[in-house]
């Protein structure tokens, strides 16, 4: 089957054609480092690491750049009140980025561009657009005439008549056109500038994009993405910046990913209800965040509540438990001779195809994740047998291997899967062994404290997870 993903801009599932056989240039928006990231940004961050797990699986060499805003309007304030600079502030919560992303199990981007690393190819990027008259100067400030991008609105399936019904009144006067967008923002007294040929200033938000994603990847992506709330303005403007320099389309495929809700109501700050992903990660299981984020597709409204984590909870359980009963088992397995191992390996084949051909519609990851679970029954099956092979048990792990490398639902957690805990149990039996029951009994009060259940089976004690 062919993959198939979903392109805003027309509406439509579409068969994936790279430009470049066996090649996949992805842009994916970062976030405005001012802050620690939220739930919200949690989402696309984590779905579109599984969309390059995916493309790696099969076999493509992806080249993925996630960028990072670290100038414009909210670091400035960010750095007024902590009394420090903006650079100090883009370093404070891109460290606190990083250290999220990595806590998530989310695989570092091939690179993250900086704006404040690219200023030259930004301003280079704005002559152009005012050399070929898509661009004007006024007060300091450069806008983009949007009057001169007839396809502008194309990405939202908007037009610029309607867009201009809903402009307020008190549109700043030196635009031309009340849908024009600034490109170049004049430095106020005290802020953090850059020279121009339009004066000190500092980058708009939407061309950091156009020139990052040149530079890095090409004039054309294969896939830009981002979350549904960027397609306007913020990639309508990209799109609009881009092609009027280019003359070509700026991505084959734009993919947007849904809102997340909190306790069914929308996340905002008016709310109060934001979520920090330092605080889930405190309180919620790396894998237990991932396997949320991908139990609805990825353009489908998501909603965050103690119910829909524990459902999570519960599902990763089976997923851990059934993975460890398998390295419990192989163990001690011992290979039976002439075993028929061709039964197993179809019905696993056919699991697997299931999982593709999920995954091949438009990165369907609940259907996947269900394939996952035909996987979970079909080991539990095999491990109520007296006697299981390791070759047989292989084969299982394997294809739990497999399904991990691309949704992360395991190597997240294999933190709580270490050597310690494995040596606490050793250390426990020997401590029973010769009679220290106090040792002993601190053992296993660590271990419950660590949310690990000792289980006495017919090869030994084993350990899982509650």
């Amino acid at each position: 089957m062919t993959l198939r993903i979903y392109n805003t801009l027309t509406r439509e599932k579409e068969d994936f054609k790279p430009l470049v056989p066996g090649k996949v240039n992805m842009y994916v928006c970062g976030p405005t480092v001012y802050d620690y990231i939220h739930i919200g940004n949690a989402r696309p961050a984590i779905f579109f690491d599984v969309v390059r797990r995916y493309l790696e699986s099969l076999d493509y060499d992806v080249r993925y750049v996630v960028n990072f805003t670290d100038v414009d309007d909210k670091l400035i304030r960010k750095a007024e009140q902590l009394g420090t600079t903006v650079p100090e502030v883009a370093e404070r919560f891109i460290a606190a980025f990083n250290e999220n992303i990595e806590g998530l199990g989310i695989h570092k981007a091939t690179m993250n561009p900086r704006v404040t690393e690219n200023i030259p190819e930004i301003i280079a990027f704005i002559e152009e657009l005012v050399a070929n008259g898509h661009a004007y100067e006024n007060g300091g400030d450069v806008f983009f005439r949007t009057g001169m991008f007839p396809d502008y609105g194309k990405l939202s399936h908007q037009n610029l008549e309607e867009l201009q019904l809903g402009i307020r009144i008190g549109v700043d006067e030196r635009k031309e056109n009340g849908q024009d967008f600034v490109l170049w923002k004049a430095a106020k007294p005290g802020e953090i500038n850059w020279a121009s040929p339009w004066g000190p200033g500092r980058p708009g938000w939407h061309i950091e994009c156009s020139a990052m994603a040149r530079k890095y990847l090409g004039e054309t992506l294969d896939i830009h993405g981002g979350g549904h709330d960027l397609q306007f303005p913020h990639h309508e403007c990209e799109i609009a910046q881009s092609e009027s320099v280019t003359g070509k389309p700026l991505a084959t495929y734009w993919m947007h990913n849904g809102y997340i809700n909190i306790n069914n109501e929308k996340m905002s700050k008016s709310l109060g209800n934001g979520i920090t992903v330092q605080d889930m990660l405190t309180r919620i299981k790396p894998a237990v965040i991932r396997y949320f984020m991908l139990s609805a597709h990825y353009r489908s409204p998501l909603n965050f509540s103690d119910e829909t984590i524990a459902q999570a909870e519960n599902s990763i359980e089976r997923i851990a438990n059934s993975v460890a009963n398998i390295k419990h088992r192989l163990e001690a397995a011992v290979s039976e001779p002439g075993e028929e191992l061709a039964p197993l390996k179809a019905r696993i084949e056919d699991i697997k195809a299931q999982f593709n051909a999920k995954m091949d519609d438009d990165f369907n990851t609940p259907d996947a994740i269900t394939a996952v679970f035909e996987l979970v029954s079909e080991a539990n099956l095999h491990l109520q047998r007296p006697v299981v092979s390791p070759e047989a048990l292989q084969l299982l792990l394997a294809a739990f291997e497999m399904f991990d490398r691309v949704l992360g639902l395991l190597a997240a957690d294999e933190a709580l899967l270490d050597e310690e805990i494995d040596a606490l149990i050793v250390e426990r039996t020997e401590a029973r062994s010769s009679k220290n029951w106090k040792r002993a009994d601190e053992i296993r009060d660590l271990l419950a404290e660590k949310g690990i259940v000792l289980e006495d089976t017919p090869q030994g004690i084993r350990w899982r997870r509650k």
